[in-house]
């Protein structure tokens, strides 16, 4: 009887995607303990990224499972589980546009549902480890901030909650289509130079870099 005939790509797939795993989880590991994030947060999906855009759908997943084990048992599950929903869902979403060379319009829009879906996620998973509703208590220090504004401008006003939290919903979604746009960008710029290219930025922003002529 012959031996099962293993398809040649399957072990650099797997070697590739244990090591991308690895490194979005130092990434986050390095951002977490060395207050690196605003540096680091940009790179942070790009990994888990790549290993769908190379290797498709399923590699992505189990990329995103490995890394989940990984900073569960450096971090704790709820560390793991804060770096998927902020970083790793938006990570195979962007592999798998780039593989299926969507535009950038698309990819955005929707950046903005999985990354507000991740923000709360994330609320959710911190707000079980400090045992205390976040979310609550950002917008009610937004409404005695913006109670404190308007008695200094003499304002007689009462701010409602509901519209501070709608209002607080709205700048997330902002963020969110500002970070996926410039991770875009960011990942763009960087994959070209590996020969693993990504969709083109859109012809105005390519305009603007310069990389075109008006």
């Amino acid at each position: 009887m012959s031996a099962p005939r293993v398809r040649p790509e399957l072990p650099l797939a797997l070697v590739e995607t244990a090591f991308l795993a690895s490194t979005a989880s130092l990434g986050w590991l390095a951002s977490f303990y060395l207050g690196l994030t605003p540096v680091l947060r940009l790179f942070l999906p790009i990994p888990l990224a790549l290993a769908t855009r190379r290797w498709g759908n399923r590699w992505g997943w189990l990329g995103l499972g490995t890394t989940f084990l990984l900073l569960s048992v450096l971090m704790g599950p709820p560390r793991g589980l804060a770096y998927i929903f902020r970083y790793g869902f938006l990570a195979l979403l962007l592999g798998y546009h780039w593989r299926r060379g969507k535009g950038w319009g698309t990819t955005v829009l929707q950046g903005i549902g999985v990354g507000t879906v991740g923000f709360f996620g994330q609320i959710m998973v911190l707000s079980v480890l400090v045992g205390e509703n976040l979310w609550l208590y950002v917008t009610n220090q937004a409404t005695q901030a913006l109670e404190w504004v308007l008695d200094r401008l003499g304002i007689l006003a009462q701010p409602e909650v509901m519209w501070i939290q709608v209002a607080t919903v709205v700048l997330v979604m902002v963020n969110s289509a500002v970070y996926t746009f410039v991770v875009q960008l960011v990942a763009w710029a960087l994959l070209e130079r590996l020969d693993t290219p990504v969709p083109p930025p859109p012809n105005w922003l390519r305009v603007w870099l310069g990389l075109d002529e008006p």
